[in-house]
């Protein structure tokens, strides 16, 4: 097993799971390769996936994204390798980005530049 990855982990659900939890919304989806926890990416308003490494120690997480198959290391703040994870390897195509499809607000876009300029 490759440090920080446990590649029989599975993914927590379809969606970020803190998120979902509290009915929001994401624009990408990471996935934790240590323990299969989905959150929402830094360009998503709540950054659970960071959060999520802040947390747990986790450092490594794969983009859970259909069609996207790079790992990033937020210890050295860069890409890296990995192996096969458990599937799903992504969220279900016809989710939508932003997502889920009916929680994301028609002004989203200038939500989310609100955001970075606060």
């Amino acid at each position: 097993m490759t440090a920080g990855i446990d590649p029989s982990a599975s993914p927590s659900g379809t969606g970020c799971a803190e998120c979902d939890a509290a009915g929001g919304w994401w624009v990408h989806l990471r996935r934790c390769a240590a323990c299969g926890h989905i959150g929402c990416c830094d360009d998503s308003l709540a950054k659970h996936a960071t959060a999520h490494w802040r947390a747990s120690g986790h450092p490594i997480i794969r983009s859970f994204e259909p069609g996207e198959d790079w790992f990033w290391n937020y210890e050295i703040d860069d890409y890296c390798e990995g192996p096969e994870l458990a599937t799903p390897e992504s969220h279900p195509a016809g989710q939508g980005v932003p997502g889920p499809r009916g929680r994301v607000p028609g002004n989203w876009q200038e939500l989310l530049l609100r955001g970075r300029n606060t």
